[in-house]
């Protein structure tokens, strides 16, 4: 009952407070999220860090990631204090509850607690150090000045974005890796949290499954909530969820779930209970819900190829697809991963779901998931399924995707031109890096042709 009472005051939080009325004291609720958010946040950094042999501090953590969150918390996940133990992290936020508690555990990396828990940790252990898998590099196959002019430009200068914090850049061309740069605290076995690149994930372990036979993404979504007769969302397809094309109500621009990332509600609690608002398949509307939904219809195959499995075939070893504290995966945001890994991710897409001579994703999955076929959003970017296409762009070709998430993640995919970009970043509220322009001076820096044409 608490989680529902949180979940339903959390909904209610504004985007943003009003500078013009400022509010004498923070809520139990917002002091609840604000706790949960720096708990889950700390102790995914460093947990995931230690297990993929890196390191990662709580000062390096607090001056990237705890920067210019979402403004009704920020000033509060700064000043509250935190305990870190070998299995979870803690942050006390009222005098008459237990803090809020972040529990680590293998493969699954950390899952937030209900408010009010005050179970026991989970006997496990933290992995060993392991030495990250080889990633061949070369000379760019164009102008190298140009291409570290670019690089440098997203760390430093505004070219790219005015206040920005890039934290690491990785390109890959002809799956051989032309440039890699990190900020400081950063490098290769530094995993940092996906935002919604979560999304692409989750489009590719769908179409893993598709691929084993196990789902159709043209069938209605198996939501057993959904079963009643009746029930119009049942008709919801699990390809009109993947490409934000439910009908489903979406509160908020984006659809943030709070109470579901940081509050401590499980999905299986909340994200079945919105109803319709337009008819499937006729309204873009960009929802975390969407993809929450499209991953609990597929949750069953989980038992026999859990993500950790995919990402293990994908040499992704560095990578934590976290759950909520009931099991769920939340796969539309809580994913941690270092730009290798993404880089890897990418490559995927570049060999049309081949890997090693295996096929992972069905051919013509790509073509799936970058065809325009649902309702568009309006702006820079087309959207397909679990995936934004740079398909009105120019000087970018038109088979481009990214994988976007918030704080300035991108994975952008040139399969024309055998191209990945990654740029991982800690962006704060209101900063946004711009991923077009990047993308346009980094394939232009390795245009042989305009190269050769230059010199």
């Amino acid at each position: 009952m608490r989680s529902l009472i949180l979940a339903a005051a959390l909904a209610a939080l504004p985007l943003a407070v009003q500078a013009q009325t400022p509010t004498p004291e923070p809520s139990p609720a917002v002091r609840a999220m604000a706790a949960g958010y720096k708990a889950l946040t700390v102790c995914s950094a460093l947990k995931t860090a230690q297990a993929a042999g890196g390191t990662r501090t709580l000062e390096s953590v607090e001056a990237n990631e705890l920067v210019g969150v979402y403004p009704e918390i920020d000033a509060l996940v700064r000043g509250m204090p935190v305990e870190i133990g070998e299995r979870q992290v803690s942050v006390p936020w009222d005098e008459a509850l237990p803090p809020r508690v972040a529990v680590f555990s293998p493969g699954r990396g950390c899952a937030i607690q209900p408010v009010g828990w005050t179970g026991v940790s989970p006997e496990i252990f933290l992995p060993g150090v392991r030495v990250n898998e080889p990633f061949a590099t070369a000379e760019p196959d164009g102008d190298a000045a140009l291409l570290n002019e670019a690089v440098e430009q997203a760390f430093e200068g505004d070219r790219y974005g005015e206040g920005i914090n890039t934290t690491a850049v990785l390109v890959l061309q002809n799956d051989r890796i032309v440039a890699e740069e990190y900020a400081e605290g950063f490098g290769v076995d530094t995993p940092q949290r996906t935002w919604s690149v979560a999304k692409s994930l989750a489009g590719t372990v769908i179409g893993a499954a598709v691929q084993r036979g196990e789902v159709d993404v043209n069938a209605p979504a198996a939501i057993a909530d959904w079963g009643r007769p009746g029930d119009p969302r049942a008709a919801i397809t699990l390809d009109q969820l993947m490409r934000m094309g439910s009908g489903l109500t979406s509160d908020t621009a984006g659809n943030r779930t709070d109470a579901l990332y940081f509050g401590g509600v499980g999905i299986d609690e909340q994200v079945t209970a919105w109803p319709l608002i337009a008819p499937p398949g006729t309204r873009y509307r960009y929802a975390n819900n969407d993809i929450l939904l499209a991953v609990l219809s597929i949750a069953p195959t989980f038992a026999q190829h859990p993500p950790a499995e995919l990402f293990r075939r994908l040499g992704m070893y560095d990578t934590w697809a976290e759950t909520d504290w009931r099991g769920n995966y939340m796969l539309s945001s809580q994913v941690w991963t270092t730009a290798r890994d993404l880089a890897r991710f990418g490559q995927l897409y570049l060999h049309d779901g081949v890997v090693d001579g295996e096929r992972i994703l069905p051919e013509g999955w790509r073509e799936h998931v970058s065809a325009p076929s649902g309702p568009q959003p309006e702006g820079a970017q087309g959207y397909g399924a679990t995936f934004w296409l740079m398909n009105r762009s120019e000087g970018v070709p038109a088979d481009t995707i990214s994988a976007n998430g918030n704080r300035g993640q991108y994975v952008i995919i040139v399969p024309s031109r055998n191209i990945v970009i990654v740029r991982r970043g800690e962006d704060p509220t209101g900063k946004r890096f711009d991923p077009i322009a990047f993308t346009r001076d980094v394939l232009a820096a390795l245009d042989r042709e305009e190269s050769a044409g230059a010199s």
